[in-house]
């Protein structure tokens, strides 16, 4: 039986997608442009503010209001970050039955702590959580070791107690350059890139009651 549990947080822990999408429309809408259907963006979600402004306004790194408009993004995002953001299906019941037999469980995201905490208060899970570690927590983000040791720390735990779930291939590498047992989730934020048979993890789901059941949870 693992003795902790880590999430990632968009497309595993919270389905933040439309939210997201939602700050990319009204960049569009600045520009007089028409909003994107959220569907269409939601396998970029993963890819965070880079692979949105790509994929909704075709802009690169290299432009020259990229920093302009990426400001603007997480100020929109900021005003409205919890509007439609819901748990995944079977989460709360998930973390209901770590609690239930004292197991901790915490979220270890490529985030800003800026968006995660305000984030998970306005869900009612930042108290409950036993461990928040956001990507400017540690002195690498992921795919590097150092936030999964760092969640450790917190949680006095060693990593190979710790089962760690993600939907995205960074999630995977930082929790076996960590030591602990992964979990791959099919109904995160897939996007074109490998198949999430080839991440390397220990397990893929479907579903969080498959999470729950290698959890040990009944």
């Amino acid at each position: 039986m693992f003795e902790a549990v880590l999430f990632d947080l968009d497309g595993t822990f919270a389905d933040t997608a439309p939210d997201l999408a939602a700050a990319l429309n009204r960049l569009r809408a600045d520009l007089g442009m028409a909003p994107v259907p959220p569907g269409q963006l939601r396998p970029l979600t993963s890819q965070g503010v880079r692979g949105m402004l790509k994929a909704g306004l075709a802009m690169l790194p290299s432009d020259a209001r990229y920093v302009e408009f990426y400001d603007r993004f997480l100020h929109y995002y900021s005003q409205d970050l919890c509007v439609e953001t819901t748990l995944f299906p079977g989460i709360e019941r998930l973390l209901d039955g770590l609690e239930g037999r004292c197991s901790p469980w915490g979220i270890v995201t490529n985030k800003a702590q800026r968006f995660t905490l305000p984030l998970l208060a306005r869900l009612g899970y930042a108290k409950r959580a036993a461990c928040v570690v956001s990507g400017d927590s540690a002195r690498r983000a992921k795919p590097a070791a150092h936030p999964m040791q760092l969640a450790c720390s917190l949680l006095a735990r060693r990593p190979e107690s710790c089962l760690y779930v993600g939907d995205d291939l960074r999630d995977v590498q930082a929790g076996r350059a960590a030591g602990m047992v992964t979990v791959a989730v099919r109904y995160g934020y897939l996007g074109d890139g490998d198949p999430i048979e080839n991440w390397g993890a220990d397990h893929v789901v479907d579903h969080a009651h498959q999470i729950a059941a290698l959890a040990g949870i009944n």
